[in-house]
Order: C-alpha cells, then structure tokens, then sequence
C-alpha cells in the first residue's frame, strides 16, 4: 500500500505541479481580461445611456420648437385681429355719419357741411394712424413713390417733375400703402 501511496503521491504532485505551471499564466490573461470586459461593457453601457439621453434630449426640443411655432402663429394672429380692431373702432363714427348723409338731401347746405366733417375726420384718423399723404405737384418724380401714368411736355416745369397728381399715393413710416398715380413732365 506505501507504494501506491508513493506512486499516487508523484502522480498528484505532478498534477498539482502542472497546475501551478498554467495557473500564473491563465489566471494573469484571465485577471486582465475580466477588468477589460468589465470596463468596456461599462462603457459601452455609459455611452448607451448618454445616447439615449441625447435622443430624449432632441425629442423634447423638436416638441418645444413645434410648441413655439403653434404658439408665435396663434399670437401672430390674434395680434393682426387686434390691430384690425383698433385700427377699424376709429372709422365707426365715419361710417355712421355717411349712414347719415346717404338718407339726407344732397341739394342742402348742411349735406355738403356733413360731407365736409366726415373728410375732415378721415384724414384726422389717418395721421393719427400715421398715413401720410405723398406725390404733390410740382415735386420730382421718384418711382420709389410715384407711378408715372401720362407724359407731358411743358416748358414751365422742371425736367422729371410731377405736373399734376392723378390721385393721391399714401406711407406709413417709409413703407408705401399706394403710389401716387402722377402726369410727369419731360
């Protein structure tokens, strides 16, 4: 039985020899390639995360830009109602004193003193709205305000001048409502 034992023993030491000799070298590859493992799963999880983040991040941006877009139209719209309200309110006592001459007597004084009084409020309401009238006689042409309908030659005008207003041309600040339909002289 001691020889079995003494012939086991070699054979165990042999394996357990064997064993230490791989054991450095497989448990150093393992020790090092578990924390690589480890660190790039970690990683690749981080940045899983981050991208999913980023995705969310521009979905609710896209969401807030539509959101804003609805929004700028609504107010832009409730903003032109408005200024249409304000700028008609004023016209209101116009329109009812034209009622008013419409079922009157045209031949009478008093007609043409109410016709009177509603131009007058007109052009009161129109510069207080900051409608300034444009294209008078005697100024020079200038196609940024003026539409040339009729040539004229006449030797008393200056060259490129307005010789007559064929009807009134009209600017808010420097945007023009209407040109002046104007008679040029050459």
């Amino acid at each position: 039985m001691e020889e079995k034992k003494k012939k086991e023993k070699p054979t165990e030491e042999v394996i357990i020899e064997d064993i230490k000799e791989e054991t450095p070298k497989e448990v150093q590859k393992e020790v090092v390639e578990e924390p690589q493992i480890i660190e790039e799963k970690s990683e690749i999880d981080i940045l899983k995360e981050e991208i999913k983040s980023q995705k969310e991040l521009l979905l609710r941006t896209a969401a807030e830009f539509d959101n804003y877009k609805k929004r700028t139209e609504r107010e832009r719209f409730s903003t032109a109602e408005f200024v249409k309200a304000q700028t008609l309110k004023p016209l209101l006592p116009i329109i009812d004193n034209v009622e008013r001459a419409k079922s009157s007597d045209s031949s009478s004084d008093e007609y043409q003193k109410g016709i009177e009084i509603i131009v007058k409020q007109l052009s009161e309401i129109s510069e207080s709205l900051g409608l300034a009238p444009i294209g008078e006689q005697g100024e020079t042409f200038d196609p940024q305000f003026h539409e040339a309908v009729m040539h004229v030659e006449n030797d008393d005008l200056p060259k490129n001048s307005i010789a007559q207003v064929l009807q009134k041309g009209y600017k808010v600040g420097d945007t023009v409502v209407r040109p002046a339909m104007v008679q040029v002289a050459n």
